[in-house]
């Protein structure tokens, strides 16, 4: 399954309304910073398959959402519990930090 492809048709299924935390990556295809984090963020998505929800929202489809959130930088990684945000994180950060962002 690895990550899903979030858009403002199925965000409030997929986040909002999840039973299980869901992960957050805002991103854009000419962004080299958010090349860099996609492997940790497909990682995750790999290892936390069943326990945790890892979505990507491309910024440049989906202005909406991205301004909805307050993301004025990518990557900007949003960990939601609940349906609701629960951790932000922007820029490359370790995969230890974004981890991070769930237990909060």
């Amino acid at each position: 399954m690895a990550e899903l492809t979030i858009t403002k048709d199925n965000f409030k299924q997929e986040v909002l309304n999840s039973d299980i935390p869901v992960l957050i990556d805002f991103w854009a295809t000419w962004c080299s910073p958010c090349k860099m984090l996609s492997p940790v963020i497909e990682e995750i998505a790999n290892e936390l398959e069943g326990k945790v929800k890892v979505g990507k929202i491309n910024v440049d489809e989906n202005p909406e959402l991205a301004a909805e959130f307050g993301v004025t930088g990518i990557p900007f990684v949003i960990a939601f519990k609940n349906g609701e945000p629960r951790a932000t994180s922007m820029g490359v950060v370790a995969k230890e930090d974004i981890l991070a962002l769930l237990d909060k």
